[in-house]
């Protein structure tokens, strides 16, 4: 269902979602909790910033090896 056109420099919900290792359901949660924004996008089909995918991702890692 990714039919639209993303901008260089953006992912998919199910893109972030596979990159954080969580469901979709769970990636909404993130969300919600601010811990990462859409950046674009429609509200069904939303888009996140690869660059902030790619901290929160290392973000995780980091509180995993803890």
């Amino acid at each position: 269902m990714e039919s639209q056109m993303i901008r260089p420099g953006h992912l998919t919900a199910h893109q972030t979602a596979g990159l954080l290792g969580v469901t979709l359901t769970g990636l909404r949660s993130i969300v919600h909790r601010g811990q990462l924004t859409r950046s674009g996008g429609t509200p069904r089909q939303p888009w996140y910033a690869a660059t902030d995918v790619a901290a929160l991702a290392a973000q995780r890692a980091t509180r995993a090896a803890a």
